[in-house]
């Protein structure tokens, strides 16, 4: 009888000791992790010293090469090319005959409005004629009429008639210079017909060939016939972000590369800068405003065509012997931090903004320890940017990991520098 009372005994004891041992454990677990969250986490970080350099402001552009001086050649008249003197490629001075379009409609037209215009010059012809007699015979009724052997009906139909003609001989002197309009427009006309080349230059395109017919540009934009380009100037016109097109300024010195010519580089200066936007995808996601720069390049390669594709980097501003750091050291932090000893003696009570902004720091060494100095910065080139004030120019600067800088580190972090890729990084600089 008493079996099934020991038995519960055995249970619960043996229940006991299995949550006193969990509890144990938890206790030992807690423990541990309490032990090792008191513990200052090590970062690895890479430094650099502080100090001068020159700093050059570049903004990066593509675009394509063109000639600075070039002619779209587009006829004013409608008709059959019957002279074609030139092909693509063939260099031409101003004035050499490049097309000549059929002229027989245009002769005809003009020699229709001679024939109306001395047509109306012998109409002036007699109505002055009939002037003359009109103004005789009233000036001889003034005279009767003042000697009363007139009447003043005689007077009033002799002055009628007088007036009468003289307006005649006003329109027919209207219409002679309305039909000698008429001559010079058919002489314009007929002079269309032939295109001369309007500057010095290669037929860097040619649309049409001899026998074509080709439409006058009086009313619509005209057929296409060639372009004339002077291959001697050319420019490098690229398409630049809203965002820097406000750094740049006329004069500024460009290095242009073609991707034809490889690693070549063209020397160039900025010279013209767009005023109206152009978009690109407008109403998406994707959509790009740039403005229009050009660069005429110093000294051009004669293999240089027109429509080569280029990228410019372009020298917005360049400043000498000024404090600078990787721009990787400088991160943006919304907190203020702690403590900061700078020449300068900036106070945290000055760092807070109203609209509470992220403030530009770096991270200097001071023994072993990562301090945060916020900094004010100014230009920047491809690797290191320049340091308004927050710093002396003596201090190692935290340069790396990106991770470390912009998330890990924080004011009083305990840091290890890694000496591998200071190591590694000193080689590439050397190289």
């Amino acid at each position: 009888m008493t079996t099934p009372v020991l038995n519960n005994n055995k249970k619960k004891k043996r229940k006991y000791i299995i949550f006193s041992i969990l509890a144990c454990v938890v206790v030992a677990v807690v423990i541990v992790i309490l032990v090792k969250g008191s513990k200052d986490e090590v970062i690895s970080v890479q430094t650099e010293k502080i100090s001068r350099r020159n700093i050059t402001q570049t903004v990066t552009a593509t675009g394509k090469v063109d000639p600075e001086f070039k002619v779209v050649i587009t006829p004013e008249v409608t008709g059959e090319i019957v002279q074609l003197p030139v092909k693509e490629g063939d260099y031409v001075k101003k004035g050499t005959l490049l097309v000549k379009i059929k002229q027989d409609v245009y002769l005809a037209a003009k020699q229709r409005a001679l024939a109306n215009l001395q047509s109306a010059k012998s109409s002036l012809a007699q109505r002055k004629a009939e002037l003359d007699k009109l103004t005789s015979d009233y000036n001889r009724v003034k005279e009767l009429h003042a000697k009363k052997l007139s009447s003043d009906a005689e007077l009033e139909n002799a002055k009628s008639l007088f007036l009468s003609g003289k307006a005649q001989v006003e329109s027919a002197v209207a219409f002679v210079d309305q039909n000698d309009a008429n001559v010079k427009e058919a002489v314009e006309q007929l002079y269309k017909t032939t295109i001369f080349a309007p500057i010095d230059g290669i037929v860097t395109q040619l649309n049409v060939e001899l026998g074509e017919r080709v439409l006058g540009s009086g009313f619509s934009q005209g057929t296409n016939i060639m372009t004339v380009a002077d291959l001697s100037k050319m420019v490098a016109i690229v398409n630049v972000d809203e965002n820097d097109i406000v750094l740049i300024k006329s004069g500024d010195t460009a290095k242009v590369k073609v991707d034809a010519f490889g690693d070549k580089k063209f020397v160039g200066t900025v010279y013209q800068i767009g005023n109206s936007a152009k978009q690109t995808g407008t109403g998406t996601q994707d959509q790009v405003i740039n403005f229009e720069v050009r660069i005429r390049l110093n000294d051009p390669d004669k293999k240089l065509r027109p429509g080569m594709s280029c990228n410019a980097i372009i020298e917005t501003n360049t400043k000498t012997n000024v404090l600078s750091v990787p721009i990787p050291s400088v991160t943006a932090r919304q907190e203020i931090p702690h403590m900061v000893e700078t020449d300068e003696a900036v106070k945290v009570s000055d760092l807070k903004k109203k609209d509470d902004k992220p403030q530009e720091i770096v991270f200097i060494v001071d023994n072993n320890k990562a301090k945060a100095v916020p900094v004010k910065t100014g230009i920047s080139d491809d690797n290191y940017i320049e340091i308004l004030s927050g710093v002396k120019g003596s201090e190692e600067v935290i340069s790396g990991s990106y991770r470390a800088i912009s998330k890990d580190l924080h004011d009083g972090a305990i840091i290890k520098v890694d000496s591998k890729n200071m190591g590694d990084k000193k080689k590439e600089e050397k190289k």
